[in-house]
């Protein structure tokens, strides 16, 4: 290689990191103006409130799927029955989000943990299975199917201020999937996965540094 070809690998490698620390940098700014991540406290908080109010088997088992399972707000409103029951009736342990219903339309499973799989199999059994084709979590208004991505996101921006949590909304949970995920170790690679995206980069600035993770990093010097 010529020392002019050498030249021009290097302008190319510089700039593609140039844009590439420009990218990490729009999107950390971008996620620092949106929601923050709930620590177990809040979560609880959230939670000991629904269950004194109205439909608390429904609101417990969206708010576990979100915060359980990282799902979007538009892949939650979307979920009908089928999606997350067998035949049987029975809670899958791996749900199917079609890609018709997520962000980058590209088809992925969640997992179902015990915590999740519990919170479900309540609703269930509460919702029952005879309409298959249902929306997986419905509304209060008679002529709705179910929830819209708008009209859930407008009730957890009213249940966050109603629990006295600033700065949380509907992508809070999410965020906090990917911290809890992250705070055990669990590499890049897989919670990339898990979140359904197409880079890890996008992945990495999901992830916040709580100060229980902080505790632990000094932990191992």
């Amino acid at each position: 290689m010529t020392n002019q070809e050498k030249k021009q690998v290097g302008i190319s490698n510089t700039r593609q990191y140039t844009n590439d620390v420009e990218n990490i940098t729009f999107e950390v700014n971008k996620m620092a103006k949106q929601a923050k991540t709930l620590m177990q406290q809040e979560f609880r908080r959230v939670l000991d409130y629904i269950t004194t109010r109205k439909h608390s088997a429904r609101n417990r088992a969206m708010l576990f799927l979100m915060f359980y399972a990282g799902t979007r707000v538009g892949e939650t409103s979307a979920l009908r029955i089928e999606d997350a029951v067998d035949i049987d009736g029975n809670v899958k342990r791996e749900i199917l989000l079609k890609a018709d219903i997520t962000k980058g339309n590209v088809a992925r499973t969640i997992y179902v943990s015990d915590k999740l799989y519990k919170e479900l199999d309540a609703y269930i059994k509460v919702v029952g299975v005879a309409d298959r084709k249902r929306k997986l979590f419905y509304s209060q208004k008679k002529t709705s199917d179910g929830f819209s991505p708008n009209t859930l996101t407008q009730y957890w921006h009213y249940l966050f201020s109603a629990c006295g949590i600033d700065n949380a909304s509907s992508h809070s949970m999410r965020r906090s999937f990917a911290t809890q995920i992250s705070s055990k170790g669990v590499g890049i690679r897989v919670l990339q996965k898990l979140m359904g995206h197409k880079s890890a980069q996008t992945t990495m600035v999901y992830i916040d540094a709580s100060d229980d993770m902080l505790r632990k990093a000094v932990e191992l010097v």
